[in-house]
């Protein structure tokens, strides 16, 4: 593969920041969700996300698309990238209106740099092996001009991600395995999992891409012809005192879908590259309890926990010097934000989400 590809002039990262990360409630509200959130150390998800490009996209070839009323929150977490960098979406029409926007944005910022479309709310490690898949993708979407996803190497046979099966395989000579990509797969039952892992050639879809600007915006304007029409016009407004108005007027009437519907999976030339590092996209409290110690009774979490017949809960407190006690209960999940309280079993934290939603429907969020 040549190296000719030069990432600090050749690439741009488009971070999509637009979740509202509603299943981390109590600690996750509408004005801050998951992504602005110190889950893991002293820096939030976002953050996190813009520390794995060091040494890749320098931060004014790095743009962040977020919900409109949390540009703000953005700029203030990420002062390294440029303000005009962070675009505001007046509202929510799905990953394909996202990365039609930040296309439009490349074509008339940059040219037909390689777009690196990463997600704010992933957990990703180590970050030389993820650095090294993303260059290898970014490589080979340049020279190629296929659009490529990344696909994650199952640690289970989950059911809540969606799957890509793997065709055939490509030569790169960098380490990294490419392959034109046969498939995408929706998000299958226990059994069907299991025999997608028991295969070899599934992995699970990260929702991540790398593709040369002129490919995605060719692809877009084939298969989402009305998205091209009204969001490409920007061009003339991007910078300018009529950009808000023209933006929420191109914005409103788009379809919501997303870039996997509405693209990837009609396109020809749609490859994958099979990403080795550890990955996850943390959809909810349970999935942060491997990365804390449990005590003898398979407790574990965040706080001053102290129990007393109790086991295998699971415990995260905003304030790491507030105390939570548990007697006598089991496979619990307990958080603390605040004013806020949540308790729940283990086998409903899905449910937090409709709760959630039932609650902003009632006006009882922030």
């Amino acid at each position: 593969m040549s190296d000719s590809f030069d990432p600090q002039k050749d690439l741009v990262a488009v971070i999509m920041a637009g979740g509202s990360g509603t299943r981390f409630w109590p600690l996750s509200l509408p004005s801050k969700p998951k992504q602005f959130l110190t889950l893991f150390g002293d820096r939030t998800m976002l953050q996190l996300t813009v520390d794995r490009l060091s040494g890749l996209a320098p931060p004014e070839r790095t743009l962040v698309l977020t919900n409109g009323r949390h540009a703000g929150l953005v700029r203030r977490q990420l002062p390294q990238i440029p303000a005009a960098n962070v675009i505001g979406e007046p509202v929510a029409r799905d990953t394909a209106a996202a990365v039609a926007l930040a296309t439009v944005l490349c074509e008339a910022r940059f040219g037909d740099p390689v777009m690196a479309v990463l997600t704010a709310d992933h957990l990703i490690q180590p970050v030389e092996l993820f650095q090294q898949t993303l260059l290898s993708a970014a490589r080979a979407a340049s020279e190629s001009g296929a659009l490529y996803t990344f696909g994650i190497t199952p640690a289970y046979p989950a059911t809540g991600y969606g799957y890509l099966e793997a065709g055939e395989p490509l030569a790169t000579g960098d380490g990294i395995d490419h392959f034109r990509l046969a498939k995408f797969r929706e998000k299958p039952d226990q059994e069907t999992a299991q025999e997608f892992v028991a295969s070899g050639r599934h992995s699970w879809n990260s929702g991540m891409f790398a593709w040369r600007t002129s490919a995605i915006s060719a692809a877009i304007r084939t298969f989402l012809p009305g998205h091209a029409e009204r969001l490409e016009p920007l061009k003339a407004s991007d910078g300018s005192s009529a950009w808000v108005t023209d933006l929420l007027a191109a914005f409103e009437p788009l379809e919501k879908i997303s870039i996997d519907f509405g693209v990837m999976e009609k396109a020809d030339d749609v490859r994958m590259v099979r990403a080795a590092f550890q990955w996850s996209d943390v959809g909810g409290w349970l999935a942060l309890e491997q990365f804390h110690q449990p005590d003898a009774d398979g407790n574990r979490g965040t706080g001053r926990i102290r129990a007393l017949d109790a086991g295998t809960n699971a415990v995260f407190c905003e304030d790491p010097e507030e105390m939570v006690a548990l007697v006598g209960v089991s496979d619990l999940v307990v958080v603390r934000s605040g004013k806020r309280t949540l308790v729940t079993s283990r086998t409903a934290t899905e449910q937090v989400k409709k709760l959630v939603e039932r609650m902003q429907n009632e006006g009882e969020l922030e």
